[in-house]
């Protein structure tokens, strides 16, 4: 009956070629593994036992859950088709959970990369722009500030001598967060040279400006951050966003507790920080294939 099938699918449904295709492809996969492991049975005499074991198989030979839930939806169209017509008594896929997706990673740039830029940032010219952005690139991949919380820090949200910052992150919710002596000694040597470039304007009491001597917008921070990751990497991602990511990873990979990094980010549960652990196991995975004997195995 998948002849029949495609042609309902084709001719009625007006599917997509390319869907035809997919779906043509799944069950022809379903049929040669029935035919492989359970000789004489047709695809419509299969039961949910053998929908499971070509799942189990399917596992095995890596296939991810995206994929084989896309090959569980052909056979769930197709089943209700035969089930409409009559063809069948009983539907296999009701007893049928397809396997949920696993949850992307959070992009991240490596921390040797990382500290490449620091350097060369380290290197740039006596200027307020060079003075700047390195601060930025500091702060965002230091604290883990988000966009918007790095652009409404005031000078007055420093305290020199508690060695903090205050941040007004997300639901205008309040946080204090540390700062290394180095940042502050390089903070009050920006605060000169921001004094000394815009001396004959009033300029208000943000504490990062634009060129101008204006206050930072969104597009702003994106550009200058992107073109300074495009120095030491060639990731996709090159955004804000990505330092943010980086530091709660790196925090994780070098045994920072949990809650520690939950109150560094702001978030208001620990369901939104333990993405960040699934990287961390990912770095332990990668690490005992590459040096336990059987870890290739």
């Amino acid at each position: 009956m998948i002849e029949p099938f495609i042609k309902y699918l084709t001719q009625e449904k007006r599917y997509s070629p390319h869907t035809i295709k997919a779906y043509t492809k799944d069950l022809g996969q379903f049929t040669t593994y029935l035919n492989a492991f359970y000789e004489g049975l047709s695809i419509n005499e299969a039961k949910h036992l053998h929908i499971r074991s070509w799942m189990v198989e399917l596992v095995g030979n890596e296939v991810t859950s995206k994929s084989i839930n896309r090959k569980l939806s052909s056979l769930r169209t197709y089943y209700k088709y035969l089930k409409r017509g009559g063809l069948i008594d009983y539907d296999p896929m009701l007893k049928i959970l397809p396997p949920k997706n696993g949850k992307k990673l959070p992009a991240i740039i490596q921390e040797k990369s990382l500290k490449k830029l620091l350097k060369l940032n380290k290197e740039a010219p006596n200027t307020y722009a060079a003075h700047r952005d390195t601060l930025i690139i500091e702060l965002l991949y230091g604290s883990g500030l988000r966009r918007s919380e790095l652009i409404s820090i005031l000078i007055s949200d420093i305290d020199y001598s508690n060695k903090w910052i205050k941040v007004l992150g997300k639901g205008s919710k309040e946080r204090i967060l540390p700062l290394s002596d180095t940042f502050i000694v390089s903070l009050i040597d920006y605060l000169q040279i921001r004094e000394d470039q815009f001396e004959d304007i009033d300029i208000c009491q943000s504490l990062f400006l634009t060129d101008k001597g204006k206050p930072l917008y969104p597009k702003f921070v994106y550009n200058l951050v992107r073109r300074h990751l495009s120095r030491v990497s060639n990731a996709d991602k090159r955004s804000p966003h990505i330092l943010r990511h980086s530091f709660a990873t790196h925090m994780m990979n070098n045994g920072a507790d949990l809650n520690a990094v939950k109150e560094l980010l702001g978030h208001s549960s620990l369901a939104a920080t333990q993405v960040y652990t699934h990287n961390s196991i990912q770095k332990l995975k990668e690490a005992y294939k590459s040096a336990h004997p059987k870890g290739s195995k």
